[in-house]
């Protein structure tokens, strides 16, 4: 595996442009990159939704233009934990994603997954047209409600006020956003994501750890750039590119999945997100 130290959503001609990519000729294609959820294998999810060791519900918060719904997972018990905001793919808050918020939450982090489509029903009303409801989000607007995210989780009572973000295709794009637009971020993570214009990254607080598969010539394009901006205003940023890897390398319920740099990549993340928050 590589690493290197030291926008989303540009147009909407650009955001769509990147949608149509990943999905190949069409929403078919979509499914090359990811399963519909843990019933891609076999009905079988990395963390239980009734896992003992874990308090989870839907929740409500403040965000731009009303309320974002999220998907909360935290560890039972009293205390106060470090929380992360983990961003879902362009496939929408589905029961994938509820899983990767359950195993972060496993490691100690007080965790939300909001919902992108909220305003439009949420991902699971909608699983018939998620992807075009997806690519129709007013950018500014989703910008904020994401943004929103950290003020609610900074002063969270059952948070320490340390926040951090993941985030996966077009959520690590967003998590980008995030960590552009909210300078109480403490860290962030994205996945494969669109870098942030290199005029944005000055913007930029936070600690990041960026994940890159190799196989990615569109999103790879961006990272020169992306590692000269962030070297010219002194970001603490490590970048790493996983060998013999494609788009979606993280997701297990999808045939892009690669177990080893997943593994190493999650394990990267949480001993960051460790560190930092």
């Amino acid at each position: 595996m590589e690493e290197r130290g030291n926008s989303i959503l540009p147009d909407r001609r650009e955001f769509l442009h990147h949608c149509m990519m990943l999905a190949g000729a069409g929403v078919a294609g979509c499914m090359v990159l990811t399963g519909t959820g843990p019933e891609a294998r076999g009905g079988e999810y990395s963390v239980a939704p009734s896992d003992p060791r874990l308090e989870t519900e839907r929740v409500r918060y403040p965000a731009g233009e009303g309320e974002m719904e999220a998907y909360l997972a935290r560890p039972k018990g009293d205390g106060k934990f470090p929380a992360v905001i983990v961003i879902h793919e362009i496939f929408g808050l589905n029961a994938h994603i509820e899983d990767v918020a359950r195993r972060m939450a496993l490691e100690g982090f007080f965790v939300i997954a909001p919902d992108a489509l909220t305003a439009s029903g949420g991902t699971a009303a909608n699983s018939q047209d998620i992807m075009s409801k997806m690519m129709k989000l007013d950018q500014a607007e989703t910008v904020r409600n994401f943004t929103a995210a950290v003020r609610y989780l900074k002063t969270h009572p059952k948070t320490t006020g340390s926040v951090g973000c993941t985030g996966f295709c077009w959520g690590g794009a967003m998590t980008n956003q995030v960590a552009v637009n909210a300078p109480d971020l403490a860290a962030a993570v994205p996945y494969y994501g669109t870098v942030p214009a290199a005029e944005d990254v000055p913007k930029i607080k936070a600690a990041m750890l960026c994940h890159f598969a190799d196989n990615d010539e569109r999103i790879n394009a961006g990272i020169p750039g992306f590692e000269a901006a962030v070297k010219k205003a002194g970001i603490d940023c490590r970048i790493h590119l996983y060998e013999g890897t494609e788009h979606g390398f993280n997701n297990d319920t999808g045939a892009r999945y690669h177990k080893e740099a997943a593994a190493l990549a999650w394990k990267r993340t949480v001993d960051f997100f460790r560190e930092k928050l």
